[in-house]
């Protein structure tokens, strides 16, 4: 009898300095510290990821950051991605799979000058408009080949413009349209002093050709690790839990993701506006990625004839084992 106890409390011992001794997992952006992230902010700091005896870092992305390599490159555990990169990157050779989907709705659209004539897509040739490239463009490929247009410019098509990760294309008179989000872009053009009188927007869900955005994803192969496995879920299950958190305190969300701006470029009336859009697109969603959604996207970008985004049916590039057991 005596031994046995001796042997549980070495074994509490044990789980006790096993506890000590958190999982780290580094998170890499899509994109800079802002609230498109807040929900994976709001888990470090509330402690979410520490209740999973989770030691988590995020990584800020930018202009020169492309998620995928950085994730294949062992920079990184998981990743958030679009859906449309993600699997043109898969196709292409990057095993990467999505474990799980917290935005439920896209947020992407295209924004016009109403002097520029633009009434409706069909309006489009003969005009140029700015697009974002480094995996973003797919979704405007997708939708432009859906409508027949050509991106090759000339009357009959449209000509793209390699837009930066800014809105001067408009302001300036470069470009007619600009790719924007409707938590982040479109609200630079207005404090930049356009009124909404003066655009015409083109959500691409409310165009048909919307396409799954902000997911998280892995590498296939570390699937296969236990270990991992129940790494993921418990970050997943955190990660969600900041996110229903963030919706439900929009405001105080924002406070604390500026506080982790470390750039100190971000605005605190910015970040709060943005963040009550970006709750908008994670509304409906507990994490899990919806097959009818996954579906619809890999149709849009199969579409567009004899220059898809990608030319096959995507196999083993999603799984719901990890939110199966994470939202039990």
């Amino acid at each position: 009898m005596f031994k046995n106890l001796t042997g549980a409390i070495a074994a509490l011992g044990f789980m006790a300095g096993g506890a000590l001794a958190a999982d780290d997992v580094t998170l890499q952006l899509k994109w800079v510290t802002q609230a498109q992230f807040a929900g994976y902010y709001v888990a470090l700091d509330k402690g979410f990821y520490a209740d999973e005896d989770l030691n988590v870092t995020i990584k800020p992305g930018g202009p020169d950051v492309a998620p995928v390599q950085v994730l294949m490159g062992g920079g990184a555990d998981v990743m958030i991605d679009w859906m449309p990169s993600a699997l043109a990157a898969r196709e292409q050779g990057a095993p990467v799979v999505n474990i799980a989907q917290p935005f439920k709705h896209s947020g992407m659209m295209l924004t016009c000058r109403k002097d520029s004539g633009i009434t409706s897509p069909a309006d489009f040739p003969g005009h140029t408009l700015g697009v974002w490239f480094f995996g973003n463009e797919y979704p405007f490929l997708s939708w432009m080949s859906t409508l027949g247009i050509s991106t090759d410019g000339g009357d009959d098509g449209v000509t793209v413009l390699k837009q930066g990760f800014n809105v001067d294309p408009i302001l300036q008179g470069q470009a007619d349209c600009v790719s924007t989000m409707t938590y982040n872009e479109y609200w630079q053009i207005i404090d930049a002093g356009l009124s909404p009188d003066d655009l015409i927007t083109f959500k691409y869900e409310d165009q048909g050709v919307a396409t799954l955005e902000d997911g998280l994803y892995v590498i296939e192969e570390r699937l296969d690790d236990p270990a991992f496995v129940d790494q993921m879920v418990r970050f997943v299950r955190a990660s969600m839990k900041g996110w229903k958190w963030a919706e439900e305190n929009p405001e105080a969300a924002a406070m604390i993701v500026l506080d982790y701006d470390e750039t100190g470029a971000q605005t605190e009336e910015h970040q709060v506006r943005m963040m009550g859009e970006v709750a908008k697109l994670t509304a409906g969603s507990n994490g899990a990625l919806d097959p009818a959604d996954y579906e619809r996207t890999v149709a849009t970008l199969m579409a567009g004839g004899s220059d898809p985004v990608i030319t096959k049916e995507p196999v083993g590039a999603y799984t719901l084992a990890i939110t199966d057991e994470a939202l039990q």
